[in-house]
C-alpha cells in the first residue's frame, strides 16, 4: 500500500501478564482506506485496537497515529487525539438513559463549545446520512439492533473524525442489516476522507467493502493483501478462515492434556 499512513504500527509485543497477546507485529494504515483485522477470538485483534486508542500500552515498538508515538502522549495530549477519533463498540454501547437524539449530541456537547442549534443541525444530519433522522426522539430501547448499530455509527462519526475504528460491526446482524451497515462504513469513509480500521469475523462482507486486509494467528500476522489476493491464497489459515472449515491450521480443541489421562484421573479410578 502506497498511500501515506495514518496509523503505523511498528514491532509491537503486548501480553496479559504471562500470557503474550501480540508479538513483533507490523502493520500500517494508509490515509482514506479501510482496512480490515481478522483472525479466530482471542488473537488480539481488539488488543490491537485499545493500544491505537492509548486504553493499552505496548510492551515494546510503538503505536504511531498521525506521525505522534501514542504511549508518549501526555494526558492532555492523548485527550487530544481522542477527539480525533471515533470507536463503534460491538453491539452499539448506546447509553440507554438517553434518547438517540442525545446519543448522538453527546460527543459534540462533551468536546466543544458549539449551541445547542448548531448542534441539532449537526446531529439531524448524521443520523440523515445513517437513515433515521426519523428516530431522533426514541429510545435505545425501542430501536431494532440494526437500528441501534446506526445509530451508535452516527454517534462515532459526530466530530468527523480523522480514524474510525470498528469493533465487531457486524456481529448479530440480520443479513439487510448487515448489508447496510457495511455500505454505510465505506461510504462514510469515504466522504469524511477518514481511515477506518474494522475488527471483525464477517470474511464475505468485509471483502466487499475493504481495501486491504491482516489476518492475525497466535499474535503475529500470518497474511495479508488485497480482497482479491485473499480471496484467492492459497495459505492454509486463510484458506480455512475464508471458507469457514473445521479442519486446518486453526483446532478446534483448546490444547490439553491427554484425554484418556484425564478420564482415568477420576475420583474412584
Amino acid at each position: 500500500m502506497s498511500s501515506q499512513a495514518l496509523v503505523e504500527i511498528r514491532d509491537v509485543n503486548f501480553a496479559y501478564d504471562s500470557r503474550p497477546i501480540l508479538k513483533g507485529v507490523n502493520l500500517t494504515f494508509p490515509k482514506g482506506k479501510v482496512i480490515a483485522v481478522m483472525g479466530g477470538s482471542g488473537c488480539g485483534k481488539t488488543t490491537l485496537l485499545q493500544l491505537i486508542g492509548g486504553a493499552l500500552k505496548p510492551s515494546s515498538g510503538y503505536v504511531k497515529v498521525d506521525g505522534q508515538v501514542i504511549h508518549e502522549l501526555d494526558h492532555k495530549g492523548l485527550y487530544h487525539m481522542r477527539r480525533r477519533m471515533g470507536m463503534l463498540f460491538q453491539f452499539g454501547a448506546l447509553f440507554t438513559d438517553m434518547s438517540v437524539y442525545d446519543n448522538v449530541a453527546f460527543q459534540m456537547r462533551e468536546h466543544t463549545d458549539l449551541p445547542e442549534e448548531i448542534i441539532r443541525d449537526l446531529v439531524l444530519m448524521k443520523l440523515h446520512a445513517v437513515g433515521l433522522r426519523g428516530t431522533h426522539h426514541l429510545m435505545p430501547a425501542e430501536l431494532s439492533g440494526g437500528m441501534a448499530r446506526r445509530v451508535a455509527l452516527a454517534r462515532t462519526v459526530a466530530l468527523d473524525p480523522m480514524l474510525v475504528m470498528y469493533d465487531e460491526p457486524f456481529a448479530g446482524l440480520d443479513p439487510i442489516s448487515l448489508t447496510v451497515v457495511g455500505n454505510l462504513i465505506r461510504r462514510l469513509n469515504d466522504a469524511l476522507g477518514a481511515t477506518s480500521v474494522v475488527v471483525t469475523h464477517d470474511v464475505q462482507e468485509s471483502l466487499k467493502i475493504v481495501d486491504y486486509i491482516y489476518f492475525i494467528a497466535d499474535g503475529v500476522v500470518v497474511a495479508e493483501g488485497t480482497p482479491a489476493e485473499i480471496s484467492t491464497s492459497d495459505k492454509p489459515f486463510v484458506h480455512q478462515f475464508v471458507h469457514g472449515e473445521m479442519d486446518g491450521p486453526v483446532p478446534f480443541h483448546y490444547p490439553s492434556s491427554n484425554y484418556g489421562q484425564d478420564l482415568n484421573l477420576r475420583p474412584g479410578r
